[in-house]
């Protein structure tokens, strides 16, 4: 399958999400405790930038510090970019970057409207991120890399926006073994 039918698909699918205002099916506080979250991280993430959509909490990992410039590859409507926000206080700064121009919307809508000074919103693929080289001390991800069908160029990116010495928390899956011909070269697979 091609890069462009795997990138719109993907893209379809998060569209969806964003337009229909959907979450994952279940109790979506149960799932986010069970990927790592505390009862407290939860009380300060605006419920509505909950989708249920992660696979971890690469907060938990990252030890964010105040004053810090952080970024979140695939950040859809800012619920780990809320969350670290608090970590790096008035003097940081936490961009979120995804490529759905209506997750981009609802984030910056969230931000403004719980009033979230030290966070902000950009448009941009994760195979081309749109931050300053050597800018940021931390980049996280949450369940998203995977997504990508140019992996290598994500990496290659990420090393390019971190300072030297710069880290990366990043939560996300892999597989174990191959997958089925039928799986891998059906679309829908990627953006589910």
């Amino acid at each position: 399958m091609d890069k462009k039918t795997i990138k719109k698909s993907v893209y379809n699918f998060y569209d969806k999400v964003a337009r229909e205002d959907k979450k994952v099916s279940g109790d979506v506080k149960d799932l986010n405790l069970s990927l790592g979250y505390t009862e407290e991280d939860l009380k300060n993430i605006p419920k509505e930038s909950q989708l249920g959509l992660g696979c971890g909490n690469p907060k938990e990992m990252a030890k964010p510090q105040l004053g810090e410039i952080i970024a979140d590859l695939g950040s859809g409507r800012g619920m780990d970019v809320f969350l670290i926000s608090k970590s790096v206080g008035d003097s940081g700064l936490v961009i979120g970057v995804d490529s759905n121009y209506n997750m981009i919307e609802k984030a910056r809508e969230i931000a403004s409207n719980k009033n979230f000074k030290n966070t902000e919103f950009r448009l941009g693929e994760i195979e081309h991120i749109p931050i300053a080289d050597n800018y940021l001390d931390l980049l996280i991800s949450n369940c998203v890399i995977n997504l990508s069908p140019d992996k290598e160029q994500v990496y290659s990116e990420i090393y390019r926006v971190l300072k030297p010495g710069g880290r990366i928390s990043i939560s996300d899956i892999v597989l174990k073994k191959a997958l089925p011909e039928e799986i891998k070269e059906d679309p829908n697979v990627y953006g589910t």
